[in-house]
């Protein structure tokens, strides 16, 4: 996808959305997780341990081709998208918990990312022009991570400016995960048909199950329900659009960037039903627990 789609407005576009993800942290949001360390070790350890581990089961259950198995493990080892906090704020969770494990996140990610999506290249013996080379790696996390600094100056200097500017880049992070996507399957027109069998079903599989475990997990770890709540949506909705610049810039493969356009297409709905579905179980069982304590 030699394009100017790629190669001007993949980097544009993701630094937009690094920008605004900027603007909503403060420094004492890397501190905060000293204030609450077992609900970001929990969910650290799902992040980084079981969903790549997850989606590595599924990859393996639906038996995909070597790209798009790599695109999903790609997809796997990216961080928490910017909609995480919103779901989180929508659906009643700790967005502060939110907003620590994505800015802890994106840091990890530097060495977990080309970790994770290295050894997917290597098990499933994909093309052996495609690698992610670690010094390509830090000139990605350099897009992302200097917008990150610039968006947390300038609300360190302008807070009400960047409180403010917190809608409008929520709309236009969505509004460019949607052009970048419909660029894919414009230049992929030819094998839509084919890679939405193939990918589709064990996309949105691993986007509802991703949610399930960010929930379920930590509220076994003992997690409070307002931080398990933010756990599931951090865990549960990715940076669809990293994993696409990767694809299509890094690895210049457009096969790989499949699996997180699919999921970008899908993760909105999905996540959205499972915050309506996690919301009245926790109002219902609620309100089952007054009843009994009133001895009704």
């Amino acid at each position: 996808m030699d394009s100017a789609l790629s190669t001007v407005g993949l980097p544009i576009a993701l630094g937009i959305i690094m920008f605004g993800l900027g603007l909503s942290l403060t420094v004492d949001d890397f501190r905060r997780v000293g204030r609450h360390p077992r609900a970001v070790l929990v969910a650290l350890g799902c992040q980084l341990l079981l969903l790549p581990a997850l989606c590595f089961g599924l990859v393996l259950l639906f038996d995909l081709p070597p790209l798009l198995a790599v695109g999903m493990m790609l997809l796997a080892a990216s961080p928490g998208g910017t909609s995480a906090n919103l779901y989180s704020h929508l659906f009643r969770g700790d967005v502060a918990l939110n907003v620590t494990l994505t800015a802890i996140n994106s840091i990890i990610a530097i060495v977990s990312l080309p970790l994770i999506t290295n050894l997917a290249i290597a098990y499933f013996e994909a093309d052996s022009s495609v690698s992610l080379q670690f010094t390509k790696v830090v000139e990605v996390f350099a897009i992302v991570l200097l917008p990150v600094a610039l968006g947390m100056a300038v609300r360190a200097a302008r807070p009400a400016f960047a409180a403010r500017m917190d809608k409008p880049v929520r709309i236009a992070s969505a509004v460019i995960l949607a052009v970048l996507v419909l660029g894919i399957l414009v230049d992929q027109r030819e094998n839509v048909a084919e890679y939405a069998a193939k990918v589709g079903a064990v996309a949105t599989l691993f986007c509802l199950l991703s949610l399930a475990v960010g929930f379920l997990v930590p509220r076994w770890a003992g997690v409070t329900e307002r931080q398990a709540v933010a756990s599931s949506f951090e865990i549960g909705v990715h940076n669809a659009t990293l994993a696409i610049y990767v694809a299509v810039e890094v690895l210049d493969e457009v096969e790989i960037s499949v699996p997180g356009a699919v999921y970008g297409l899908v993760m909105f709905f999905v996540a959205a039903a499972w915050g309506v579905v996690l919301t009245r179980y926790l109002v219902r069982r609620d309100d089952h627990d007054d009843r009994v304590a009133a001895g009704v």
